[in-house]
């Protein structure tokens, strides 16, 4: 139903989305040892979604008939200037993210595969979402600019978060 080609796209994609979940627990690792619960929440929360894109990949893959394969993770960063940075850092691997969707959905429509078209319109939609996310947060951490009350009140926030 998809190409070889097509298909090893799809698997590298899963296998970034589970390495997106293995970057987002390493900035909630960073939290936590920074003593910011609410921060550390939101990054585990958010490595809880990166693995469920996965699985949409993975049930998508064998939809097709094809087969996923796995790769090696590599290990992500482990330390961060600040939340800001993580945060930061966060935003520019969701712009990776969109940047490699938009390249699948760039191949689906040369191949004319309508049906992983319509699989990935959501994660396109979903991109969408999770930049906007990103960058409110970074925002408002410039505009607390490490003021105590301030990272108090956003890291609250952050940990009533769910999935």
């Amino acid at each position: 139903m998809v190409s070889e080609k097509l298909l090893k796209e799809l698997n590298d994609q899963f296998n970034f989305e589970l390495e997106s979940a293995y970057v987002y627990m390493s900035m909630a690792a960073y939290c936590s040892a920074e003593d910011y619960d609410g921060f550390a929440h939101f990054f585990i929360v958010q490595a809880q979604e990166e693995y469920q894109h996965a699985m949409k990949f993975y049930d998508f893959i064998y939809d097709v008939d094809g087969r996923a394969i796995m790769k090696a993770i590599p290990e992500p960063d482990k330390d961060y200037d600040s939340i800001l940075d993580a945060f930061k850092k966060a935003l520019a691997h969701e712009e990776l993210v969109t940047s490699k969707i938009n390249k699948l959905v760039d191949l689906a429509k040369e191949e004319n595969n309508h049906v992983t078209l319509n699989f990935l319109q959501w994660f396109v939609e979903e991109q969408l979402e999770e930049e906007t996310s990103m960058k409110k947060i970074i925002s408002t951490l410039e505009r607390i600019d490490g003021n105590f009350q301030g990272m108090y009140m956003l890291d609250k926030e952050l940990g009533e978060r769910v999935l």
